[in-house]
């Protein structure tokens, strides 16, 4: 298992599987404590798509933060920020000024942090191996969380909000540690071409960004309210759904660095798009919703190897990956901005929600047909390489 010997991409998927505590916990209930609280379905969705476009306006601002701190810090600041939002999300009771700061605190904090840890891990792990390096991290997320949606639950119904996301707040915090022993590294003050080598791919990012806001955020409202609105119900549904998914990303991240990527993008567009399907028929019937949240989450396993295997390896040839990543992520903001705004129209209009599930088969459609395009380009890349190399 030579993927196993970078220790400084073992110690990033050590936090990133601490984080994933907080996230598949506290963060997995943002939207449903929001609806709890008094917040309306399609100003739910609203406040989603603040926290996206405010993302996007405040990304380039981390460049000029990491040339000073570096990127190893400039993650660690991100994730001390982003813990910051629990806390604000336990005093939120409707419309109001905490629902604006949360949104201030939520964009500010996961747009320094998304964006120098996907550079982050893409200056640390290996071509060779990336796509194993991808499966690993998230099938140890998927591990990781199985428990922490349930014990959210509980500690929601049992002891409130405040000791439910603060507890989601420490966790955050403290999965800086494995940080602190992984090397800091300097971002150039002045580097050229590194945006427009993102152009390209910006188009793959808005897809999937719209894929995020019906897969991910309009899903985990669709399957709270499947659930009658029960916080011990919709934990127990992550929890088997983080069990069941941690699978899939260990076998399909091999196969792409097997060169096997153009199958890999049937595989994980397919799943994708046929679990969207049974979701939408899940809408309103409990057991229904439990299996399509289960098979979802062995789809997003299968399909964010595929594609972060690309991304992250356009970043590290690319002539600086924060910048990339700047206009990569801005390009998911854009796209998962759109979706859910779109989102927030359909429930205003008293649509039903399963037709905003089913918005998500544009991103999927979008995908299949641009991603192929890049795993041959990185195949004859690497022929060339091999040539020179034979040549030399």
């Amino acid at each position: 298992m030579a993927f196993f010997q970078n220790t400084k991409v073992n110690l990033l998927n050590m936090h990133y599987a601490i984080i994933a505590i907080a996230h598949g916990g506290a963060g997995a209930f943002v939207s449903a404590y929001l609806l709890k609280s008094g917040v309306s379905l399609p100003m739910v969705f609203v406040a989603l798509a603040l926290i996206l476009l405010g993302r996007f306006i405040i990304r380039p601002f981390v460049v000029a933060l990491a040339v000073r701190i570096g990127l190893r810090t400039t993650v660690v600041v991100g994730a001390l920020v982003t813990a910051l939002q629990f806390p604000i999300l336990a005093e939120v009771d409707g419309l109001g000024a905490i629902l604006v700061g949360l949104c201030v605190v939520s964009a500010i904090g996961e747009t320094i942090y998304w964006t120098s840890y996907h550079a982050y891990f893409a200056a640390l792990s290996d071509n060779e191996h990336r796509g194993q390096q991808v499966g690993v991290r998230e099938a140890i997320a998927g591990l990781t969380g199985v428990l922490s949606p349930l014990l959210t639950g509980l500690l929601l119904v049992g002891f409130g909000p405040h000791a439910a996301f603060g507890a989601g707040a420490v966790i955050m915090a403290l999965s800086i540690v494995p940080l602190l022993f992984a090397p800091n590294i300097p971002v150039a003050r002045n580097v050229k071409g590194s945006f427009k080598a993102a152009l390209p791919s910006i188009i793959l990012t808005i897809s999937d960004g719209w894929i995020g806001a019906s897969y991910y955020f309009a899903w985990q409202i669709a399957l709270f309210l499947s659930l009658d609105q029960s916080y011990l119900a919709y934990g127990g549904a992550l929890a088997i759904a983080a069990l069941v998914g941690a699978i899939g990303a260990m076998v399909l991240g091999k196969h792409i660095d097997a060169g096997h990527g153009k199958t890999a993008v049937w595989i994980a567009c397919g799943a994708v798009a046929s679990i969207t399907v049974l979701r939408a028929f899940g809408v309103d019937n409990a057991p229904i919703a439990i299996l399509g949240n289960a098979l979802g989450a062995l789809g997003a396993f299968i399909f964010v190897p595929t594609v972060m295997t690309v991304v992250y390896t356009q970043a590290k040839r690319s002539p600086c990956g924060l910048r990339f990543n700047v206009m990569m992520e801005g390009g998911w903001d854009i796209g998962g901005a759109s979706g859910l705004l779109v989102a927030a129209l359909i429930a205003s209009l008293g649509l039903p929600i399963w037709v905003t599930i089913l918005t998500g088969l544009f991103g999927v459609t979008t995908t299949f047909l641009v991603l192929p395009r890049f795993y041959a380009r990185e195949i004859t890349a690497v022929r060339h390489q091999e040539a020179r190399a034979a040549d030399a």
